[in-house]
């Protein structure tokens, strides 16, 4: 099969291929079978992370609403990564050869975006970029296994959009196994290479409690993924929330800012919640928290809000479950008996 059959963009393609070799089996190079006590003896290492707490080796499906900015964290990310330093202006990232499949996008406005996350730093030869590649299935797989073959200290493959990548449906097969599939063939490549693979995803229109049941699709999509990560709109201070969940992840929130002059996205200090709800409520979040079981009274006067108002906001952030009402005062679910 030739090159021009496959369609290859020239950066993923080595010309000395001439036929896109498929991934030997995973076996061949991982183990997967121990007796237990084999097993309890056995020392793994710790997994690799592209970003340290955030996205690990494996399959990171990363989800949220159109326009909401999915793009620009995912470049940022891949610059980020590529070049090494910090990711969204706070977490030390290694740097290493980063692959970037930006399915939606023109070479032009690739660019404009990257002159606006990179200011006056230079652009890392480091990051591949692509704007076309063939559906997984049909050799995407392919081309993705020689660019690492190529990059042997690869850190993080992004495909911006997935559904450009996923390939067709089985005939027959459902909803659920369709999505489980489509993700497998991803984390087939992140498996066999112990690489962070990041799928860029939708999430649904209708809103969730669950941010796991808001993402486009079956549950075979998060189920078959490592970990999920939602980018979610907020309110307050913060102009978005990273709701991250995973095997070898812990389930976090992480409230970021998004400075559109600079295309970037900044983590910000302290808990989700500090930076997701009204000035008020904040400084008395920030109180109660660091002097439990705390009374308006009390509050009112050490941060200088109206008694009233104080009442009110308290009252209001107990039916939120943002403060539970103990002993006559008040404490953060979770802190010194309270429940959530």
């Amino acid at each position: 099969m030739s090159e021009t059959s496959y369609s290859l963009p020239p950066h993923l393609y080595s010309a000395a291929d001439a036929e896109p070799r498929p991934l030997q089996p995973a076996q061949q190079r991982i183990r997967t079978a121990w007796t237990a006590d084999e097993l309890m003896a056995t020392e793994f290492p710790d997994p690799r992370w592209a970003v340290p707490g955030i996205i690990s080796e494996g399959v990171n499906l990363l989800a949220g609403p159109p326009k909401v900015g999915k793009s620009w964290l995912s470049l940022g990310l891949a610059l980020s990564v590529a070049a090494g330093g910090r990711a969204m202006d706070s977490v030390p990232v290694d740097g290493g050869p980063v692959l970037y499949l930006a399915l939606e996008d023109t070479p032009r406005r690739l660019q404009t975006r990257m002159r606006k996350i990179l200011g006056k730093d230079r652009a890392p030869s480091t990051l591949t970029l692509a704007t076309s590649c063939p559906p997984l299935p049909q050799g995407g797989n392919e081309a993705i296994a020689q660019w690492i073959d190529r990059n042997p200290d690869a850190r993080m493959v992004v495909i911006d959009v997935f559904a450009k990548m996923r390939g067709s449906s089985a005939p027959g097969a459902s909803a659920y196994d369709a999505d489980y599939t489509a993700v497998g063939h991803a984390k087939r490549i992140a498996d066999h290479y112990g690489i962070a693979m990041v799928l860029v995803h939708h999430v649904r229109k209708a809103a969730s409690d669950d941010f796991l049941a808001e993402v486009s699709g079956t549950n075979g999509l998060a189920g078959a993924a490592d970990a999920t990560l939602v980018l979610k709109r907020s309110r307050g201070q913060a102009d978005g929330v990273l709701h991250v969940t995973g095997r070898d992840v812990d389930e976090a929130e992480y409230a970021l800012r998004f400075y559109a002059e600079a295309g970037a996205w900044q983590l910000l200090e302290g808990p989700a919640a500090d930076h997701t709800i009204g000035d008020t409520r904040v400084r008395v979040l920030r109180y109660v928290r660091e002097h439990p079981g705390a009374k308006p009274k009390e509050i009112a006067e050490e941060t200088g809000l109206d008694p009233v108002l104080v009442r009110q906001t308290c009252s209001r952030m107990a039916n939120d479950v943002q403060l539970i009402r103990k002993d006559g005062g008040y404490v953060v679910p979770g802190d010194n008996g309270g429940q959530a």
